[in-house]
C-alpha cells in the first residue's frame, strides 16, 4: 500500500538541510577548536535556528536564512562561552560547504536515470544553497533549486510547499516530497505532497495533523520506493 502512494510520481522534491546535506559537519571540522562542546554547539545551533525562521513567520519579520544562521549560531556561542575572535567566521564559512550524506549522489544518478525530475525547496537563501550543491558537486543532477527567499516566510506555510508545485506545473499529489526533519515531513504531508520522512536517527514521529507516507532509515531506499531500479 505504502509504495502504491507513490505511483504516477512526475517529480522529487528534496528539502536540503539535515536531508541532503549534514548540517552538523560544519561544526565537526572544527572539532578541535570546540572540544567537548561541538556536538552542543550544533545542536543548539539548529535548535535556535529552527526556531527563528518559526517565530519570525510569525512575527512578520522575515531575514534570510543566512541571517538567521549567523543569530542562531551568535545565541549558541554565547550560550556555551565560546564566543572567541574569528570562530563565528570559521564556523559560518563551514557552513557554505558542508558534507552530504554518503548516498545522496548515487540515488540523484539513480533518479536522474530513470528520467525523474529532481530539485531542491528550502529555506536556505540562494546563495548558501548554490555554494552546498558545487560543493556536493550535485549540480548536473538538479532541475531547480527553490528558496523561501522568493516568499519571505519559511517552512512550514504552505506557500513555501506551492512554490513547488507552480515551478514544476505539477499537482501536489505528483510529487514525491523527502525530508529528515519529520516537522517539515508534517507540514509538507498536510499541503498534500506524497512524503518520505528520511528517519536517519530513529527519532520519534511529530504529533501533528499530518504524516508522511513512507518512513525510510536513508535516501538509498527511495529509489525502490518509487519502483525504480
Amino acid at each position: 500500500m505504502t509504495q502504491s502512494r507513490f505511483a504516477d510520481i512526475g517529480a522529487c522534491v528534496f528539502d536540503a538541510y539535515g536531508t541532503l546535506f549534514d548540517l552538523h559537519s560544519a561544526a565537526a571540522k572544527h572539532r578541535a577548536e570546540l572540544g567537548d562542546k561541538a556536538d552542543q554547539l550544533s545542536a543548539l545551533w539548529r535548535t535556535k535556528q529552527l526556531e527563528y525562521t518559526w517565530l519570525r513567520s510569525l512575527m512578520g519579520a522575515y531575514a534570510d536564512f543566512w541571517q538567521v544562521t549567523g543569530e542562531s549560531l551568535d545565541y549558541a556561542l554565547a550560550a556555551l562561552g565560546l564566543e572567541r575572535p574569528g570562530l563565528k567566521d570559521r564556523l559560518m564559512s563551514a557552513y557554505l560547504a558542508l558534507g552530504v550524506y554518503p548516498e545522496v549522489p548515487a540515488m540523484l544518478k539513480a533518479l536522474k536515470a530513470a528520467g525523474m525530475r529532481c530539485a531542491i525547496l528550502s529555506n536556505g537563501e540562494p546563495a548558501m544553497l548554490q555554494a552546498a550543491v558545487r560543493n556536493a558537486g550535485i549540480e548536473a543532477l538538479l532541475d531547480g533549486i527553490f528558496s523561501v527567499d522568493s516568499l519571505g516566510i519559511y517552512k512550514p506555510h504552505g506557500s513555501v510547499y506551492r512554490l513547488a508545485v507552480d515551478r514544476l506545473s505539477l499537482p501536489a499529489r505528483r510529487i514525491s516530497f523527502q525530508s529528515a526533519n519529520a516537522w517539515d515531513a508534517a507540514g509538507a504531508a498536510h499541503f498534500g505532497f506524497r512524503v518520505a520522512w528520511i528517519n536517519r536517527f530513529g527519532q520519534q514521529a511529530e504529533r501533528l495533523p499530518a504524516t508522511p507516507d513512507a518512513e525510510l532509515s536513508s535516501l538509498a531506499e527511495l529509489p525502490a520506493l518509487l519502483g525504480i531500479g
